[in-house]
């Protein structure tokens, strides 16, 4: 261990201006003062890089900082030198002379912090020359790029565990926002952090962050994001959409109302620049942008994040809505997401990730004699691009190798399992991401509990759409129906006597199994979760050697003393149509004007539909259930408006799914016969 000659807390007092270390940072800059490897794993906004700069200062000599993001390159390195520290960046936006300038100084010992790209590590004899002017401490900013576990695995960084070691004998000091317990081990084993390094995973946890996830059509999204951000303190905001095309088309609404633009990577670097120095300086009151935009970005009042979309993975969103509320002021993170959102990243994912058979004919046209890669993509059909990302992933798995020059070389066939394995871990993250957006219990919680936060408490965060869904801004209301009401209390029911059950058997012991009767199930429960009657938590086991998840339901105290009134408090997720119409009251005058809106349909044929209902009070009765379980009124009615000869027209109706017509189907024809 190394001996300070400065203490950390005088650098952090003359150098940085701080009277005291933020939560969690003291102990990862004493061990990586100190000369011990350090895992760090801390949300945005948390005050990760005082945790290599002053140890670095400490230490004296120079850091060398390894980072993806040029902005956030720029940003440091301006910040250093504001304090009257050396600091300097090599990468790809510097001209060459002043990059040669910079490494002069580091050989030269004159630069207290060299940041460096890491894709300037695969230059040749780059890495060769940093070693020849030892640094005393490496920073890998971003850490979880190295790892093909994580969310945003970048091949460049997969060869840093190549060249570390010849910076050695330099402690390392890896950092990231994002990393689950099993990418941290990736990273300590990629980068060969050595110890064993101390890992420190904390501060999760976001006190003034709270949550709303909520299904929508997307057609709806657009002007959802705009009602929520008219209303009081919901300004800076940052947007991020699915696509470039989206994006623009939502600035543009926006910026009938507010300062706002879009950000995307098909736009200009100077007028990104540009965008991104307006928000930074409050220009711009919102950004629309796709996942390009915010690393890197240091605004600490940020008061609304707004994901017009599902994001591709849990890290990708934590490590998004972390750049609300930097401030510690109240801040609000709003997810407006459905089902049509996977097709998108299933289109991302056959671009980046293609089939297993596609990667097997590019690399089967390669061989042990270099070829130009100009050549190899005429022989295949491939755009330049296309070609590109296909290589890439074949270099980072070692299969293959890429010259300079361009030529690419056969190196070893034994790539196949690990892609394959990559590929499916990309659809792991999107399935954990749909997850969250279903949790019913605390948002927050289940957030912390993926990233492994050692020292978290676990306790409900008490601002979230399932804690405190009154101070919801996105997310509307309204009372249950009666039927809503009746299936509530045979969920309950069914809880009383086993106290647990997996959600789908649950469903099925209370429901006929149809698309329509999920959908209600899950509300029901989100209900029941959002009034602490149910817990609903996510759960796996293993079988044959996988892991499999459901999501199990526990009767809550409250739950078990639940009577007709508490039912008849429960607050039911709404659409925007629906919010903009008066929520139905209880009573006679809502059944009233149900028989009403069925009215015309059953002076039709009064009589059969009498006979419907008789009928399915008899089935009712036979399997222990109430009426509507087996059919709804509205399906009678629809049933006998239609008047279906058979089992296609049967299922033609609305109401009747592939499970009732196979239970009721041939009893329905009879009495419509």
């Amino acid at each position: 261990m190394m001996t300070l000659s400065v203490p950390l807390t005088s650098v952090l007092k003359d150098v940085f201006g701080f009277d005291a270390f933020r939560p969690h940072q003291e102990e990862a800059c004493r061990a990586a003062a100190a000369g011990q490897d350090v895992l760090l794993v801390m949300p945005t906004g948390a005050g990760k890089s005082l945790c290599y700069q002053l140890p670095g200062i400490a230490r004296g000599g120079t850091t060398l900082v390894i980072s993806p993001l040029i902005a956030l390159m720029e940003d440091q390195v301006s910040k250093l030198k504001a304090l009257g520290v050396a600091a300097e960046r090599i990468h790809s936006g510097r001209p060459r002379p002043e990059s040669h300038e910079a490494l002069t100084r580091y050989l030269a010992g004159g630069l207290s912090f060299l940041f460096v790209a890491p894709e300037r590590l695969a230059v040749p004899g780059f890495a060769d020359s940093l070693s020849r002017h030892k640094p005393t401490l490496v920073a890998v900013d971003e850490a979880h790029c190295i790892s093909e576990w994580g969310h945003d695995f970048r091949p460049e960084y997969r060869l840093l565990g190549r060249r570390l070691p010849a910076l050695r004998p330099a402690p390392i000091i890896a950092l990231t926002a994002t990393a689950t317990p099993r990418v941290q081990q990736d990273i300590a084993e990629q980068l060969g952090l050595a110890g064993p390094p101390k890992i420190l995973i904390h501060g999760f946890r976001r006190e003034n962050l709270a949550i709303e996830m909520l299904e929508m059509n997307p057609s709806l999204r657009p002007p959802a994001a705009l009602r929520v951000l008219r209303g009081k303190d919901r300004l800076p905001a940052i947007l991020y959409a699915p696509t470039r095309k989206s994006a623009e088309s939502l600035a543009e609404l926006l910026a009938k109302t507010f300062r706002a633009r879009a950000y995307h990577a098909g736009m200009r670097s100077a007028d990104r620049d540009r965008v991104q120095t307006d928000f930074l300086e409050g220009r711009l009151d919102a950004v629309v942008a796709t996942i390009a935009f915010g690393m890197g970005v240091d605004k600490s009042n940020v008061r609304t994040v707004i994901h017009m979309a599902l994001p591709a993975s849990v890290e990708a969103y934590y490590q998004e809505i972390g750049r609300a509320g930097r401030d510690g002021k109240e801040s609000r993170a709003i997810l407006l997401h459905g089902y049509v959102d996977r097709k998108t990243h299933e289109f991302f994912l056959e671009r980046d990730f293609p089939d297993p058979k596609e990667m097997a004919r590019v690399f089967g046209a390669i061989g042990t004699a270099p070829l130009p890669a100009m050549d190899l993509g005429r022989e295949l059909g491939l755009d330049p691009d296309t070609l590109d990302r296909r290589l890439e992933r074949l270099a980072a798995l070692g299969a293959i190798e890429v010259s300079q020059d361009g030529d690419v070389t056969r190196l070893t066939s034994a790539w196949r399992d690990a892609y394959a394995a990559q590929r499916s871990r990309r659809m792991e993250r999107l399935e954990e991401m749909t997850r969250l957006a279903r949790v019913s219990s605390c948002r927050m919680t289940a957030a912390v509990r993926h990233f492994g936060d050692r020292d978290d408490s676990g306790e409900r965060c008490g601002l979230c759409d399932a804690c405190a869904p009154e101070s919801c801004v996105a997310m509307r209301f309204r009372p249950p129906s009666d039927e809503e009401m009746t299936a509530a209390a045979e969920i309950l029911k069914a809880l009383q006597s086993d106290g647990a059950l997996a959600s789908g058997s649950l469903f099925r012991r209370v429901l006929p199994d149809s698309p329509a009767n999920r959908r209600t199930y899950d509300r029901l429960l989100s209900a029941l979760a959002r009034d602490h009657l149910v817990l609903v938590t996510d759960e796996s086991f293993e079988k044959e050697g996988r892991a499999i998840s459901y999501r199990r339901v526990t009767l809550a105290p409250d739950g078990r003393r639940a009577g007709a009134s508490r039912l008849q408090a429960l607050r039911f997720e709404v659409s925007e149509p629906e919010a903009k119409t008066k929520p139905r009251r209880r009573g006679p005058s809502s059944r009233a004007a149900r028989a009403d809106q069925h009215a015309p349909t059953e002076s039709k044929n009064p009589d059969l539909i009498k006979r419907l209902k008789r009928w399915r009070s008899d089935e009712a009765a036979k399997r222990g259930v109430p009426a509507f379980v087996v059919l709804h009124d509205r399906t009678i009615a629809a049933l006998a408006a239609a008047m279906p000869r058979d089992l296609r027209g049967l299922l033609s109706v609305k109401g009747i799914g592939e499970a009732q017509a196979g239970r009721y189907g041939v009893a329905l024809l009879r009495l419509l016969a």
